[in-house]
């Protein structure tokens, strides 16, 4: 993998064509801490397969129109390892409204139910057989400058996410909960909306 393109602001206009002729993005974001409300969106890590990778040091009051458009785009599907959280903040940071979700994490959660573990970094070993360090996952993403480790990490956050999705479907389809799985990422507007006003907790229970 070649070293991802770290930019300021939004995705540069020649990238963001390359990914607008794509059929999938896998996208990640990094933040400062997991509240919404206090925390800010630092960087959003966009990759297409086989292609290039860039990391968006996000500017919360400028926008992002480029990358609005893609997320926005309903032919292009975004695939992210528990989408829950940055979907919540692409949408309450930067106001964009992500559709045509996978989330692995649901996926997994349908499909390998022989297991309660489905961080990515478990998905990773069992699936492309590699191991995952998420050592930094809790460094300071809001820095000016990244570190090269910050800038790798980022990177393979996204990377293995085309892989990990083929073989969750395989199994989802084995399974027969693949329509399932469609309807719950269909969901997933509505839990964001949950989160939005406070409703952490499931209203289904007793």
């Amino acid at each position: 993998m070649k070293r991802p393109q770290v930019v300021a602001g939004d995705v540069p206009a020649d990238i963001a064509e390359i990914f607008r002729k794509s059929s999938e993005l896998a996208i990640d974001c990094e933040m400062m801490g997991l509240n919404p409300n206090r925390d800010r969106l630092c960087i959003v890590q966009i990759m297409v397969e086989k292609g290039p990778c860039v990391l968006v040091q996000v500017d919360e009051s400028a926008g992002a129109p480029e990358m609005r458009a893609l997320f926005e785009n309903p032919d292009i599907i975004k695939i992210f390892h528990y989408a829950r959280t940055d979907l919540l903040f692409l949408k309450m940071r930067l106001g964009i409204d992500t559709r045509n979700v996978y989330c692995t994490k649901i996926a997994s959660r349908l499909a390998r139910t022989y297991t309660d573990r489905h961080g990515l970094k478990e998905l990773v070993r069992e699936i492309i057989g590699e191991s995952m360090d998420k050592s930094l996952q809790s460094s300071d993403w809001g820095r000016e400058k990244l570190t090269e480790e910050q800038v790798t990490y980022a990177a393979y956050d996204v990377a293995y996410l085309f892989q990990i999705k083929r073989e969750l479907e395989k199994m989802l389809v084995r399974e027969q909960r693949r329509e399932l799985a469609t309807r719950l990422f269909d969901f997933l507007p509505v839990r964001l909306e949950l989160d939005r006003h406070g409703f952490a907790l499931d209203l289904f229970e007793h």
